[in-house]
């Protein structure tokens, strides 16, 4: 065989035949595939895998017993020989029944069992027993399925190195079930219905890696036992009920890398001892109770820090968001005070500083960050100027400065920005006019700078902003008239430019609108426009505190049949207010000429009804005369 390999090489390589080259080529790709080919399994694992599949009873399940289950598909065998099948994957098979279960644990070599992904239901008490005995098995997956019932007794599995429970409908408490699993590495019992307390009993599981028992019911506190797990890398106990504070020897685990406490009900101190860990690169506990300062040197050797929504208070460390690997950082929702550190990461990604009580300067002395995606430092104190140097952070995408005390005019540097998505700045003292080069970002759909002092007309480039979807200019002092090109602008779904003193023609509006198109409280006058109802999905038209004058348009309830809110007051409107779907909520009020419809009707109703009695009163008078006039007469 090797003698004939040898010659064909010889042929090939000096391409004495071209037909033998090719036939060469495809020799090799296919002869990892002889041995499995050529080779069979024991007769008793054969027998076993014929069982197996015959109990499956599951259309997904596409195994032809023919062929050698080792090519079945979800079945490996093990080389050279390929006579033992070391690992099943039925995950996405569609298995309801367990009755299989039992079968598989025949096969003796098994070390990797998968069934994630099905519909099972239970685990057969002879799985657990045979499987039990097989001191090879190494793996057991049976997440994402809809298990029941409380947590079964692993006796046995001397090798089993990861249970997989995650995802089902498992509840109860969790005891000594899983005490003999001495030899387990990682465990994920996450999203199940599990409750009481966390076992201590975790903490006899000495070579154990990986901890999962999130989103569950458990209460009390971390037992401080599962520190005694050294070789943990992994904690995740988050969106439990737990409460207390975070057992302080946790910063004894030396090679823990991801530390998630989030959505529960601690409280306390965040333990300084946490920055000793040199491998920590994750640590989440955002949604608790944690009060007191964040501590000095925690990001140290971080990644990824997330203490958002904590009742955290005094000021931010000065090294805390400077450390070369840090890349995210969420301390929004507390109540941290002072002013933001002037020393950043160049590798910050994400910087979230929201919803606090920080003052002072945006710090600059750091910018620009190449590396910086997403700033958020919205609803603080902040007060100065917006740094011309946040423009030249090239990949940023999410810029959010709202509700501060910023002044001062809008850098043109922002539109170097090629990448920014969302940019508010709402609610701060913003003066100037709106630079014509914001006009240029291409990929910009959230656009907020209501409620500054802002003046000037809006930019005749302002349709540049293809990608626009949200527009809100309301509440500063711009002047002039909208720019006729904003017609083409066939990705805006909402447009809020009210409490302005914009005047002049109402040019035609984008196909798109839905949400809302705002021009109240402005210096509009004259019909309102015909070609509004171009805009037949607008949910929300709001023209009040205007000049307008005329009647309401007929399309205004005819046409726009997505309209829940129309709002016209303080106008001065003429003529019949007409008919509007009961859903439509109107308010025509200070509108002193305006008709209501209902009340004409009423009226009509009303003269209707008196010329009925008045006929009927002399109908009778009538008829009395004439009984009266016929007696005098005989």
């Amino acid at each position: 065989m090797f003698a004939w390999l040898s010659s064909q090489l010889r042929m090939a390589r000096y391409g004495h035949n071209h037909h033998t080259s090719l036939f060469f080529y495809f020799f090799l790709f296919c002869y990892p595939l002889i041995p499995m080919a050529l080779s069979e399994l024991s007769s008793t694992q054969n027998t076993t895998m014929i069982n197996i599949s015959k109990s499956l009873n599951s259309s997904s399940v596409s195994w032809n017993i023919s062929r050698n289950p080792c090519l079945w598909k979800g079945v490996k065998c093990k080389p050279p020989t390929y006579s033992s099948v070391t690992q099943l994957s039925l995950s996405k098979f569609s298995l309801s029944s367990s009755d299989f279960l039992p079968i598989v644990c025949q096969l003796e070599s098994l070390e990797i069992l998968d069934v994630s992904l099905n519909h099972l239901t239970r685990i057969p008490s002879e799985f657990l027993t045979a499987c039990g005995n097989i001191d090879g098995l190494k793996q057991l997956n049976f997440s994402f399925n809809n298990l029941v019932g409380s947590l079964r007794d692993f006796v046995g599995f001397a090798g089993l190195e990861s249970l997989d429970l995650s995802r089902n409908h498992l509840s109860g408490g969790i005891g000594s079930e899983l005490d003999g699993l001495v030899g387990l590495r990682s465990l994920n019992l996450s999203f199940n219905r599990f409750n009481g307390t966390i076992a201590t009993h975790l903490g006899k599981l000495i070579v154990l890696e990986e901890l999962q028992l999130s989103t569950n019911a458990f209460e009390g506190t971390i037992p401080v036992e599962i520190a005694g797990c050294r070789n943990l890398t992994l904690i995740d106990l988050s969106t439990n009920h737990l409460s207390g504070s975070v057992p302080e020897n946790f910063g004894e685990l030396s090679k823990l890398k991801v530390l998630i406490l989030s959505s529960n009900s601690l409280t306390g101190k965040i333990p300084e001892s946490l920055s000793n860990i040199t491998s920590l690169t994750r640590f989440a506990a955002n949604l608790n109770i944690f009060g007191d300062a964040v501590p000095g040197g925690i990001t140290k050797y971080l990644k990824n820090l997330d203490l958002s929504y904590n009742n955290l208070s005094g000021s931010i460390p000065s090294d805390l968001l400077s450390p070369s690997d840090l890349t995210t950082v969420d301390l929004s929702n507390n109540l941290l005070q002072g002013s933001i550190p002037t020393a950043l990461s160049q590798g910050l990604v994400r910087l979230r500083l929201g919803n606090n009580s920080l003052a002072g300067m945006i710090p600059s002395a750091s910018l620009p960050l190449q590396n910086l995606m997403y700033l958020e430092m919205e609803n603080n104190e902040l007060s100065g100027s917006i740094p011309p140097k946040l423009g030249y952070c090239s990949k940023l995408a999410l810029l959010n400065l709202a509700q501060n005390r910023l002044s001062g005019a809008l850098p043109v540097e922002l539109g170097n920005l090629s990448n920014l998505q969302v940019l508010k700045l709402q609610s701060n003292s913003l003066s100037g006019v709106i630079p014509t080069e914001i006009t240029e970002l291409a990929k910009l759909s959230v656009l907020n700078i209501s409620g500054n002092a802002l003046t000037g007309s809006m930019p005749t480039t302002i349709s540049n902003l293809q990608s626009l979807i949200n527009m809100h200019l309301e509440g500063n002092n711009l002047t002039g008239s909208i720019p006729n090109t904003i017609a083409s602008m066939d990705s805006l779904l909402e447009l809020q430019l009210g409490h302005n003193f914009l005047s002049g023609h109402i040019p035609m509006m984008p196909i798109s609108l839905q949400i809302a198109l705002n021009l109240s409280s402005n210096l509009f006058e004259g019909p309102i426009p015909n070609h509004l109802f171009r805009s037949s999905g607008l949910e929300i038209l709001d023209l009040s505190n205007n000049k307008f004058s005329g009647e309401i348009p007929s399309f205004l309830s005819d046409q726009m049949g997505a309209l829940t809110q129309l709002i016209l007051s303080n106008n001065q409107l003429t003529g019949v207010i007409p008919h509007f779907n009961s859903w439509v909520l109107v308010n025509t009020t200070g509108n002193k000429d305006l008709i209501n419809d209902t009340t004409t009707s009423s009226v009509k109703k009303g003269n209707s009804k008196d010329l009925i009695i008045a006929l009927a009163a002399a109908a009778s008078f009538f008829f009395i005369f004439s009984f009266y006039f016929f007696i005098f007469v005989d």
